[in-house]
C-alpha cells in the first residue's frame, strides 16, 4: 500500500510539474511568470495576502515563495498587510519577473514590502537559493475562492482600489516593473 501511495505521488507531481517542481518553470504562451520570493525566516509566523488587480491570486508565510502566471501586458499586483505595496508591471511574455517581499515593523502587524528583483540586486542570489530548495506555496482554489467572497462582502478590495487611484497610485508604496526587468533563462 506504501509503495502504492508513492507512486501515486510521483504521478500526480509529474502530471502537473508547475505545482509540484522546484526551481523556475517558464510560463505559457503569451504569459509572464511572477515569484514573490521571501528570503528570510524573520517574521515567519506572518502572512500576506497577494492580489492582481481585484482578485485574490494567493497567500504564503515564511521562507517560501508563490508563483503567479498572468497575461503580459501591464498589470497590477498588490501585497495586504498592516500597510499595502503595489507594483504597477509591464510584462513581456514568455519572461520571469522575480519580487522581493519584505517584512517590516509596524505599528500593531507586520508591513509587507514589495521589491522587484534583477539579476543585480544583492538579493538575487539568496531569491534564486529559495526557488531551487523548495517547491512553491499553492493556495488551494477553494481557499481562494472563499477568499475572494469574504473580502468582496466587507467591499475591502473596492475599497483599497479606490485609495490606490485617489492616494497611493503615483505614491511611495507604488514600484514600477519594466518589462526589461525579467530575469535572463541562463540567470535562473
Amino acid at each position: 500500500m506504501k509503495h502504492i501511495t508513492i507512486l501515486a505521488l510521483l504521478a500526480i507531481c509529474g502530471l502537473s510539474t508547475p505545482l509540484c517542481a522546484q526551481g523556475f518553470t517558464p510560463p505559457a504562451e503569451g504569459n509572464a511568470a511572477v515569484y514573490f520570493i521571501r528570503v528570510s525566516n524573520f517574521g515567519g509566523l506572518v502572512s500576506f495576502e497577494y492580489f492582481h488587480n481585484e482578485q485574490f491570486i494567493g497567500i504564503f508565510k515564511g521562507k517560501n515563495y508563490m508563483r503567479y502566471e498572468c497575461p503580459a501586458g501591464k498589470q497590477l499586483l498588490w501585497a495586504s498587510s498592516e500597510d499595502k505595496e503595489f507594483l504597477q508591471c509591464d510584462f513581456k511574455a514568455g519572461e520571469t519577473y522575480l519580487v522581493l517581499v519584505n517584512i517590516e515593523m509596524g505599528a500593531w502587524k507586520a508591513r509587507v514590502g514589495l521589491e522587484p528583483l534583477t539579476q543585480n540586486n544583492p538579493d538575487f542570489d539568496r531569491a534564486r537559493k529559495v526557488v531551487y530548495a523548495k517547491k512553491p506555496i499553492v493556495t488551494p482554489a477553494s481557499k481562494i475562492k472563499e477568499t475572494q467572497q469574504k473580502l468582496e462582502e466587507r467591499d475591502f478590495i473596492d475599497n483599497i482600489m479606490q485609495r490606490y487611484e485617489n492616494e497611493w497610485k503615483d505614491g511611495k508604496n507604488t514600484k514600477q516593473i519594466r518589462p526589461d526587468m525579467f530575469i535572463p533563462k541562463d540567470k535562473l
